[in-house]
């Protein structure tokens, strides 16, 4: 019987969600209109470095001495935005495309970018800047792209990846592990060898990050590793704080981060515009980098209870399934950080079993509000992408479009 599990978790993981405003990473496409953009214009793009407040939060760090393990599908570490804060990956899979095929590491390199990219050309003013620009990366694969011949071997013989690849990532004391992947489909059920590894993560120091889901309008199912005490499960908004209609609304639900009209990097040096929770818990990877950067001795659970705490436009309440407590706000998480006594140090317990009070109340109607991003302002196991190009690398270049 567990092994039979252990197959169904391996055939549905997958990444989820990454909608490019040019071509897909995942499965579920849905083309958007492409649109050309010069290099310089990127950055523009950027607006969740604004709405999260990332020149307030670097005045303290840029992540510097942190390191953020990207469970996924593999990092180009050549690619000029990410080139130098990369470490060498470690393969759980064993097989698969390969540096130069379409369907090697490009959900992975997204994923990266938002976290530690730091740009390139003149002053780094080109390209995509991360929310914690001078972390390191450890990649670890532990799926395959969904275009990628080997997938459907990887699914039946490799179902044990991701929590192996958790285990390791712990033993080599990274401070952050983001798992932009996630399985939120009708079967999905928890795994105890992975629960395992998150609490075994959690116990060796490792802040554990995780896609919400992207089943919003597909019944909401509920997804893991997002789901599993500990972890800090992120939600997707839009531009105006609105959730995204593709974010999975559950109990779990920790903050909520930037998911929608994200501007991504990709092995083909190119940049995409895409959507999704796995970049919205590769935006709060990259904040809970800054803010154990900023305060080294937090635990996994104090961190946690500090983006919560501090995150903005809380919901009425204080929390839904929707939104979490907020949108996270590194800034304030670091600034309050700095106020922990002795004593808030030794507190780090939840009551409820999930971390919360569980289900919201079944409304007719979604209750988020928005939020108003400050004047400073300007993708899980499935990979969900759709995309169009906004720049293809130097100069102009036409538009282009592709699904993978």
């Amino acid at each position: 019987m567990k092994a039979d599990k252990a197959s169904t978790a391996a055939r549905c993981r997958r990444p989820l969600g990454l909608a490019l405003l040019s071509v897909p990473l995942a499965a579920s496409l849905a083309l958007l209109p492409s649109t050309a953009a010069h290099a310089d214009s990127i950055r523009e793009q950027q607006w969740a470095l604004g709405a999260m407040r990332t020149q307030e939060a670097w005045r303290t760090t840029k992540g510097a001495g942190i390191t953020v393990a990207v469970l996924d599908t593999g990092v180009d570490d050549e690619h000029p935005d990410l080139a130098g804060n990369i470490l060498p990956t470690k393969d759980m899979v064993g097989f698969g495309a390969s540096r130069g095929d379409r369907s090697w590491a490009r959900h992975g390199t997204a994923m990266a970018g938002i976290i530690a990219g730091h740009g390139h050309g003149v002053n780094d003013s080109e390209g995509v800047l991360g929310i914690a620009p001078e972390a390191r990366i450890l990649p670890v694969r532990v799926i395959l792209e969904d275009g990628d011949p080997s997938r459907a071997k990887a699914r039946s013989t490799r179902g044990n990846a991701l929590a192996e690849g958790i285990r390791w990532a712990a033993d080599q004391d990274v401070d952050v592990i983001n798992l932009s992947l996630g399985d939120d489909s009708e079967s999905a059920h928890p795994e105890p060898s992975e629960d395992a590894a998150v609490q075994y993560a959690l116990s060796k120091g490792s802040i554990v990050v995780a896609s919400a889901g992207n089943g919003g309008e597909k019944g909401d199912h509920v997804s893991y590793p997002a789901a599993y005490p500990g972890v800090i499960a992120v939600t997707a908004v839009d531009e105006d704080g609105d959730r995204a209609p593709f974010s999975t609304r559950r109990w779990y639900a920790t903050v909520s981060a930037p998911g929608m009209d994200v501007v991504i990097a990709d092995p083909d040096r190119k940049y995409y515009e895409g959507w999704g929770t796995s970049a919205a818990a590769a935006f709060v990877s990259g904040a809970a980098a800054l803010v154990k950067a900023a305060h080294p001795d937090l635990t996994p659970a104090q961190v946690k209870r500090l983006l919560e705490d501090t995150a903005r436009e809380a919901p009425v309440g204080g929390r839904d399934d929707s939104r979490g407590f907020g949108f996270v706000d590194p800034a304030a998480a670091i600034e309050e950080g700095g106020r922990l006594t002795s004593d808030d140090l030794k507190t780090a317990s939840y009551g409820g079993k999930y971390f919360g009070s569980g289900p919201d109340p079944v409304e007719e109607e979604d209750p988020t509000a928005g939020w108003t991003a400050p004047a400073a302002g300007g993708l899980g196991v499935i990979l969900l992408v759709t995309a169009v190009v906004v720049w293809r690398g130097r100069g102009r270049g036409r538009p282009h479009e592709y699904v993978v």
